[in-house]
């Protein structure tokens, strides 16, 4: 993305039990993304036409839990931090494309093979899906 994003802070507090409009359009994505699969942040921030991998991160962070949250990863395809014995169980059972870790890698925990799991929206927008901001 050409433009620089607010920090991942800016988005609104909403009143208890409403999502904010960005929010639930993020999550709308999240679930798009087919078993096996994945988006990075800012894939999904540039299938939005809006916002930047921070603001999408945010989001999963706080509103994440409902749904595929582990289909939202970091560019490099680490796992995420926290989380990777719960994510790597999810990325095994759908079969998501994983490299394995070398031997001098930290912990010794696979990445996903972004080469072959990233997902481009193709599917959904053909199956009459729509995409909000287009590319």
């Amino acid at each position: 993305m050409s433009e620089e994003s607010p920090p991942a802070g800016d988005l609104p507090e909403p009143p208890a039990g409403e999502l904010p409009e960005y929010a639930e359009r993020v999550l709308e994505v999240a679930e798009l993304i087919p078993p096996g699969r994945v988006m990075t942040y800012g894939d999904v921030a540039e299938w939005l036409a809006e916002g930047g991998p921070r603001q999408v991160g945010r989001v999963m962070a706080l509103y994440g839990g409902a749904v595929p949250w582990w289909r939202v990863v970091r560019a490099d395809g680490a796992l995420l931090p926290g989380h990777e014995l719960e994510a790597l169980g999810h990325y095994r059972a759908e079969g998501t494309p994983l490299r394995e870790a070398g031997r001098s890698a930290d912990g010794h925990l696979p990445r996903i093979d972004m080469r072959h799991a990233r997902w481009d929206g193709e599917e959904a927008t053909q199956e009459g899906g729509t995409q909000e901001g287009g590319t």
